[in-house]
């Protein structure tokens, strides 16, 4: 399973009404962090297959991040059952974002 993109025209089939937990990960193509995140997150991907990662980029699709409070970016914010159960900022070591979606899965 890879990552795919969604938009704010899918957030809602993709992730709120998902039945699987979803990690997004709101970024932008200019963010150097962002980029330096996106090969862990397809590492992950295809480790965890019980969790679905998605990425908005914000500057195609500024509602959902602005929803979410999104401030800065990388963001990444895990929904379970169509509810925000947890959040990090920036580029984090893999073994972090795999214990946040451990506590919630």
């Amino acid at each position: 399973m890879a990552t795919h993109a969604v938009n704010d025209g899918n957030f809602e089939s993709e992730v709120l009404k998902s039945e699987q937990v979803v990690l997004v990960d709101f970024w932008a193509e200019w963010c150097g962090p962002c980029r330096a995140l996106g090969p862990k997150l397809e590492d992950l991907s295809n480790e965890m297959s019980d969790v679905k990662i998605v990425k908005v980029n914000v500057d195609e699709s500024p509602e959902a991040p602005a929803k979410y409070g999104v401030r800065g970016i990388p963001t990444m914010i895990l929904f379970k059952g169509g509810e925000q159960v947890d959040q990090v900022v920036g580029n984090q070591p893999i073994e972090n974002i795999k214990a946040i979606i451990e506590k919630h899965s």
